[in-house]
């Protein structure tokens, strides 16, 4: 069953009460994909195997924490207004690419997609969040990996830029560019990554190495650079 199926199969309302743990257990424990419940201010309040697992931690640890928390600094401001919109209304659901930062262990990447559970008046109660890791590299991942002399000087700031969140403008005037010579060379990494956006460039670029983790700023190793 795809992403898009599961979501189309849950129910439009749930009791956090009488009924989510069945819910959540029916639905998502046996998809294999990791998966959590989130109160409105964005504290886990049960947690699947998987994404303990994936995190390197147990419910003791993991239930009342955010768990934005556990993804990287690149991914985590982006994430928070993702969810602040969730909350708030202004949208019902949302899929953005992340890179986790496990305890104890390797950093991982993936698909995240989070939607509001809504009550019988309309009024939020929880949010249901799952990630599906990119678990094994694809073959355009491991081609890209063996050719690691990927990225001139300028890319690599460029990219370091964007893995900070910077935007065009600062990242124009920092280096000594037009708005237009920032945009093409973003445009040029997302044609040579094969990814759609800015997002999923960093996220694909912490995924096979060309961004170093656990370390900030965002940073290329100088193995990446032409």
């Amino acid at each position: 069953m795809s992403n898009g199926q599961v979501l189309e199969a849950m129910p439009s309302t749930v009791d956090i009460d009488d009924g989510y743990e069945h819910i959540f257990k029916s639905f998502f424990e046996r998809y294999g994909m990791c998966m959590a419940v989130l109160d409105r201010r964005l504290r886990v309040q049960i947690a699947n195997s998987d994404l303990l697992e994936q995190l390197g931690t147990d419910p003791s640890e993991l239930n009342g924490q955010q768990l934005h928390d556990y993804f990287h600094p690149s991914v985590r401001t982006h994430l928070r207004g993702q969810f602040r919109r969730l909350v708030e209304g202004y949208r019902t659901r949302f899929t953005d690419r992340v890179v986790a930062i496990p305890l104890g262990k390797p950093a991982f990447s993936g698909e995240l997609t989070s939607i509001a559970v809504q009550t019988d008046i309309g009024q939020i109660s929880n949010i249901i969040t799952f990630i599906r890791p990119e678990r094994v590299a694809t073959d355009s991942q491991r081609a890209i990996a063996q050719n690691k002399k990927l990225l001139s000087k300028l890319d690599a700031r460029i990219l370091e830029g964007v893995a900070m969140g910077t935007g065009t403008v600062r990242l124009a005037s920092d280096l000594f560019l037009s708005r237009q010579g920032v945009e093409y060379h973003v445009s040029t990494m997302l044609r040579r990554f094969k990814v759609p956006n800015r997002a999923a460039l960093v996220s694909k670029s912490y995924s096979i190495g060309i961004l170093s983790v656990g370390v900030w700023p965002p940073h290329v190793p100088a193995e990446y650079i032409k």
